[in-house]
């Protein structure tokens, strides 16, 4: 193996290591706004983390929390903006990323 080949291998798995840490940010971001959401919706209890889950699930599925969110809002009459959501998801992002980098 060459010594470019090698430098290509290393940035390679530093790529899909980056990826891996940011998908468990991602994610672990999505499960807190998942249970702030559902304390702002009136969930409780399991019913607050099948609801975290499903925010969760719409990330992987659609890149799109803030319209999940947007939309289930506007559904129980829930008085948020999308600054203020969008604000809650880079304070909990910021938090993920610091708990992932922690080894949490």
């Amino acid at each position: 193996m060459t010594t470019f080949d090698k430098r290509e291998e290393g940035f390679e798995k530093q790529f899909a290591h980056d990826e891996e840490l940011k998908f468990k940010a991602t994610a672990r971001r999505d499960r807190m706004l998942g249970m702030w959401a559902a304390e702002k919706l009136g969930l409780a209890g399991s019913d607050a983390d099948t609801y975290a889950k499903s925010v969760v699930v719409a990330e992987i599925e659609t890149h799109d929390v803030l319209g999940k969110l947007r939309k289930d809002f506007d559904a129980k009459g829930v008085t948020q903006t999308d600054e203020q959501i969008r604000r809650v998801m880079t304070e909990l992002m910021a938090r993920a990323v610091a708990d992932v980098k922690a080894g949490r």
